[in-house]
């Protein structure tokens, strides 16, 4: 079984991949899909009959796109968050930008609080110095500069990095028929 922080992880990273590429990383897919191995048929052994794997992997796909239109859908009713990424804001001076910003940032955060638990990889003040030990999980740590050697590397933190404790989403719909939908469109009738 995948531990909760890894499968947060891939639920952002195929989130991501399917938003940019349309397609859920094969690493993940491999990993997080099972099809067992065809055993050939003994005597013993009743035939059974082969079930394709797509249908599994389709679900599987539905599921995490889904999941990640539902996050999407959360900071958008909190924040605007989309509604913020979609405007040109080029146009705007910047203490207009900042107010918004401030407002975006304040409802963006309280929807993570509530769906999402977040702790930093290490829990150092920026620019502090660190050790970064042997056995850390790769994914963990990004060693940035003059990288030599093998570990234990002492390092500048340049950023404590971010890892997901618990993801508290409420459930999805049974109806497939609008979870691709982050905000409905308004119109007001007069």
């Amino acid at each position: 079984m995948i531990g909760l922080s890894k499968r947060i992880s891939y639920a952002f990273r195929c989130f991501l991949s399917i938003v940019s590429s349309g397609e859920v990383p094969e690493d993940i897919a491999s990993e997080v899909v099972k099809i067992p191995e065809r055993v050939p048929p003994t005597l013993e052994q009743p035939q059974l009959h082969e079930v394709p794997a797509e249908p599994i992997v389709a679900r599987a796909l539905e599921d995490s796109t889904d999941r990640a239109v539902q996050v999407l859908a959360l900071l958008q009713r909190e924040g605007r968050l989309i509604d913020f990424f979609g405007e040109d804001i080029s146009a705007y001076k910047d203490a207009q930008i900042g107010a918004a910003v401030r407002e975006l940032h304040a409802n963006c955060r309280k929807a993570l609080d509530q769906y999402v638990k977040l702790e930093p990889v290490i829990d150092g003040e920026e620019d502090s110095s660190v050790t970064v030990e042997a056995g850390i999980e790769p994914a963990a740590i990004k060693l940035i500069g003059n990288v030599t050697g093998q570990l234990p590397l002492r390092g500048i933190l340049r950023h404590r990095g971010w890892r997901v404790t618990e993801v508290k989403l409420p459930p999805l719909s049974t109806k497939e028929a609008g979870r691709s939908i982050v905000a409905p469109a308004e119109v007001e009738v007069s």
